[in-house]
């Protein structure tokens, strides 16, 4: 039996599955978290073999200390994982300090969470990437502005989402970005692409080839989305585009992949752009060596009839499935933010989609401002269907006339 440990198995709140799916394999789960066990909801609990809990996850000794437990307790440790992007170089940390073979591990980090590292691995395989510059001073970051011209972007190079992502757009807001950055951060600055996200969405086996393939689209960028605190929208694609997944496939042979859920993402041009493309093609973007987040997964089995917890605990355990995949669907999120005036109440959309509504909840605080405040998954076979959903889920009250002529004519009175 395989002893795995899962840290931070209940957030996000879905990844209880994982570790069901797991157990369902003959694994033997051990949880490490900083969530009191009563607090684990029961499917969590029954799925997990014992449960350490931290006072912290950050703290790296008391996270140490509990997989030492566990060796102590049921020996040699097959697998750790936690499947989540904030603690991928905690993850490799532990595997290297306790020789656990799976996964990546400390030396390992610099070319799958530092961005400008990135770029090396997507150019070995011939796929285009952004010009950049390394943020140093004032001048340094305006000469570079010279080559490309703005607008440029500016993001931590070491960062987890759109978390301190700017888009930059003039010599003043160059400015207040240098009074304003962190400074014990390192920035990227890169040109500014027109193109909307395109993911390939795939697990790997421990000989680098998929054994399930998705992908979605993001029309807007997260940065826009956290910045302009607007509705979050995508989707998981019908079927997967043919580029798309010769160009996933490449990046994971590139970066070494093996054994994992990845989400790579790329930009798929909206125009042209010298240097990278015309118009439809794809360049790179970034690597995330996890799911995508949120309740993506739940989209993708809600997109193929399938189960990717199950396939992925497949993967640990026989590094194959049988698992079948069904009729493939568009599987739309809308994550909506409060304190907008939206035409279609809570009610209205869930009546008016009802047939194809899977899942309608609110996000967690610490996903909203990427994901919006209140989720709804929906299925469809048409794109058409799907845009529709989108623009009517997002639509807002017109303002009152009436009130407004009123107004009017109050202030020439």
């Amino acid at each position: 039996m395989k002893n795995v440990i899962f840290i931070s198995p209940n957030f996000p709140e879905n990844y209880w599955h994982f570790c069901h799916e797991l157990k369902e394999n003959g694994m033997n789960v051990l949880g490490i978290g900083d969530c009191p066990y009563d607090d684990l909801r029961p499917e969590l609990q029954e799925s997990l073999q014992e449960y350490y809990k931290v006072d912290s996850l950050e703290n790296y000794d008391e996270v140490y200390g509990a997989v030492g437990y566990f060796i102590w307790h049921y020996g040699r440790i097959d697998w750790l994982e936690s499947n989540n992007e904030y603690w991928l170089e905690q993850d490799a940390r532990l595997r290297t300090d306790f020789n656990i073979p799976s996964g990546f591990h400390n030396e390992d980090m610099p070319r799958i969470k530092y961005k400008s590292c990135m770029k090396e691995y997507y150019q070995r395989v011939g796929i285009p990437v952004a010009r950049y510059h390394m943020v140093d001073n004032y001048e340094g970051c305006l000469n570079f502005i010279r080559e490309v011209g703005y607008p440029v972007v500016t993001k931590p190079d070491n960062g987890v989402g759109a978390s301190h992502t700017f888009k930059i757009s003039s010599d003043e807001e160059l400015g207040n970005f240098f009074a304003n950055k962190w400074d014990d951060t390192v920035y990227i600055m890169e040109e500014f692409i027109n193109a909307e996200i395109n993911s390939y969405d795939a697990i790997i086996d421990s000989h680098g080839n998929p054994i399930f393939e998705a992908g979605n689209v993001t029309p807007m960028s997260i940065m826009d989305i956290v910045n302009n605190a607007d509705n979050a929208l995508f989707y998981i694609v019908k079927d997967l585009a043919d580029d798309t997944r010769y160009l996933g496939r490449e990046t994971a042979k590139s970066f070494g992949v093996r054994s994992r859920f990845v989400h790579f993402e790329f930009f798929r041009l909206l125009s042209d752009h010298e240097g990278l493309g015309k118009k439809g093609d794809l360049m790179a973007l970034e690597v995330n060596m996890r799911p995508s987040g949120g309740f993506t997964p739940d989209m993708i089995n809600f997109a193929r009839e399938t189960d990717v917890y199950k396939i992925w605990a497949d993967m640990v355990a026989y590094d194959s499935t049988q698992k079948p995949v069904g009729t493939h669907h568009f599987c739309a999120f809308a994550g909506l933010r409060d304190g907008k005036d939206f035409a279609l109440t809570p009610d209205d959309i869930i009546e008016k989609y009802d047939d194809h509504l899977k899942m309608v909840e609110r996000m967690p605080d610490a996903l909203a401002d990427a994901m919006g405040n209140q989720m709804y998954l929906a299925t469809f076979d048409t794109e058409e269907e799907l845009h529709t959903f989108f623009a009517d889920v997002t639509r807002q009250k017109e303002p009152d006339v009436s009130v407004t002529s009123e107004a009017a004519e109050m202030v020439e009175s």
